[in-house]
């Protein structure tokens, strides 16, 4: 059974045992364990908010988990307690994961300081984790003062944790000839401040050209009247080079987002895009999870394979039948107000 107060009490005064198990309910999505997962998350919102959330993506073999390591490292020593939520790959077709972040943090996982969350993906999109929004909300309330939010660095994943976090770190590494090979240009516009890493031994003087070139890019594409151009800088995770100037350059963007506003504008801004979010993937979820669409869809998928069917006549087909059969059912606002009555307790998500 979940005591709800026990669990609410247990991530306020920072019980690790509590807070991964709060994390674990959140993740869930079996109904029962959402709907309790919405009130738990109610209970801690109003001590959540105030924690540093910083992104940070890299191209393929940047070193983030080596990174995030040393980084979080250096943080917890300066006397911050720092959460890491890692975002692994994960098979969208069998919904497997490989958590094999933590592992490589070795001297963050056993830090009493630091709190490491890796979570599978499950197919969703960008390879964010579904909860990774809620997960932020409790690491907050159980006062992780800076959370770090490693992306998998595939598809769509950098925008999604864009638009979850304060700043986005962006890891690359010094290359030969083009500089800028591997950086997706839309990933490059999401960046709030860059770092070439790697930089270290006889690697140092190709880090500091790749930072300079970087920088020249970034020059052309912000424009002198940005308020902020991102800064390019070097650094080692391996030999803890540079670091604190990397978290220096994060603080004063943060700094710069708070004295204009524009943290609070973006965090509200978040939330609508959080709301929305979800419901899109509700939407889909309960369209895939239709009788009436299930039953038509094959007919209709083979339609389209032989050139029978248009892709446009066959969506409108198929929402055709999720809205006749919507039509037919409570409303969902019903429903959550049924659900939502229940007491406070139920089957612990790990049973």
């Amino acid at each position: 059974m979940i005591d709800l107060d026990a669990y609410v009490k247990g991530v306020l005064d920072g019980k690790r045992a509590i807070v991964a198990r709060a994390i674990t309910l959140v993740e869930s999505t079996r109904p029962q364990h959402r709907v309790l997962a919405q009130q738990l998350l109610t209970e801690l919102l109003p001590h959540s908010g105030r924690a540093r959330r910083i992104g940070v993506s890299g191209v393929p073999g940047v070193g983030k988990s080596t990174f995030i390591d040393a980084f979080g490292t250096m943080l917890t020593a300066l006397g911050h307690r720092v959460a890491v939520l890692a975002v692994d790959p994960s098979s969208s077709r069998t919904g497997g994961s490989i958590l094999g972040d933590k592992t490589r943090m070795e001297r963050l996982s056993v830090d009493p300081a630091a709190f490491i969350r890796p979570s599978p993906t499950a197919g969703t999109l960008g390879g964010v984790a579904k909860a990774t929004r809620e997960s932020i909300v409790v690491m907050e309330a159980a006062g992780y003062d800076v959370v770090l939010v490693e992306t998998v660095g595939v598809g769509q994943s950098e925008t999604a944790v864009a638009n979850m976090v304060d700043s986005f770190l962006l890891l690359t590494l010094a290359r030969t000839g083009d500089q800028l090979q591997g950086i997706k240009k839309g990933v490059l516009e999401l960046a709030d401040v860059l770092a070439v890493n790697k930089a270290d031994g006889p690697h140092e003087r190709d880090a500091r050209a790749a930072a300079r070139e970087l920088a020249g890019a970034l020059r052309l594409m912000h424009g002198k009247d940005a308020a902020w151009t991102p800064p390019v800088l070097h650094c080692s995770g391996r030999e803890s080079i540079g670091l604190d100037g990397v978290w220096d350059r994060l603080e004063q963007h943060r700094t710069l987002l708070d004295s204009t506003g524009r943290l609070a504008a973006k965090r509200r801004d978040q939330q609508v895009d959080w709301t929305w979010t979800m419901v899109r993937d509700e939407l889909l979820g309960r369209l895939h999870a239709d009788p009436a669409v299930r039953a038509l869809a094959p007919t209709l998928e083979q339609q389209v394979r032989n050139g029978e069917l248009t892709a446009t006549l066959a969506a409108e087909g198929i929402l055709a039948a999720f809205g006749a059969a919507s039509s037919d059912r409570p409303s969902g606002t019903d429903a959550q107000h049924a659900d939502a009555s229940e007491p406070r307790g139920a089957t612990s998500p790990d049973s």
